[in-house]
C-alpha cells in the first residue's frame, strides 16, 4: 500500500512575488509538514532558515513562506516542523515571523504587513526589543542568542561602572565606596 505524500501547499507566484499557500484545511497548533533540509550552510541566505546558532539550512518550497507579524504558521528548528499558528483554509497564505528563525538577516527589508504589532523593519531578532519578541515563539538558538547578548551587555555595562568608579577615585573623589 502506498501512503499519499501529495504536498499540502501550493506556490503561487503575482507580479513576480511568490507567496505559499495551503491545499488544505489545518486547526490551530495541526502539523502542516515537515521542514525539509537540503543543504546545510554557516551563512544565511534568502532561500534558508536559521536553525542553530551557525546553522542554515534550504528549505525548497518553504523558501517562498513570507513573513509577517501575525503569522499563520509556527516554524520549530528543534523538531523540523511547520505548525499552523491559528486554523487555516484551503487557499490562505502561509507566513511566519522570520525573527523566530533569523538572527540576523542576509537581506533586511521593509514590513509592510500592516498589522498593529508590525515591527516595520525586518532585519532578525538581534535588533528588536525583548517587549517586541515576548509576544511570539521563538526557536531555541535565538533564546540562546538572546541570552548570550543579554550576558553580554551585562558584563559591559559592570566593566564600564568599576572604570568609572576607578576614574573617580584617582581623581581622589571621598564618595566613592
Amino acid at each position: 500500500m502506498t501512503k499519499n505524500t501529495e504536498s499540502p501547499l501550493q506556490i503561487r507566484t503575482h507580479n513576480k512575488f511568490r507567496s505559499l499557500t495551503t491545499k488544505r484545511a489545518f486547526r490551530a497548533g495541526d502539523i502542516i509538514c515537515p521542514i525539509p533540509a537540503a543543504s546545510l550552510h554557516d551563512t544565511p541566505n534568502q532561500f534558508t532558515v536559521q536553525i542553530g546558532t551557525d546553522q542554515h539550512v534550504e528549505v525548497r518550497e518553504l523558501a517562498a513562506l513570507n513573513h509577517a507579524c501575525d503569522p499563520s504558521v509556527i516554524l520549530d528548528t528543534t523538531r523540523m516542523l511547520v505548525f499552523a499558528a491559528r486554523d487555516l483554509q484551503p487557499d490562505d497564505e502561509l507566513t511566519f515571523f522570520y525573527p523566530s528563525t533569523e538572527w540576523e538577516m542576509s537581506s533586511p527589508f521593509i514590513c509592510l504587513c500592516g498589522a498593529p504589532n508590525c515591527i516595520h523593519v525586518v532585519a532578525g531578532a538581534r535588533f528588536l526589543p525583548l517587549s517586541t519578541l515576548e509576544g511570539h515563539f521563538l526557536n531555541y538558538h535565538i533564546r540562546q542568542l538572546m541570552f548570550e547578548l543579554l550576558n553580554k551587555t551585562e558584563r559591559h555595562l559592570a566593566q564600564l561602572e568599576a572604570a568609572r568608579k576607578a576614574e573617580l577615585v584617582s581623581q581622589g573623589d571621598p564618595a566613592v565606596t
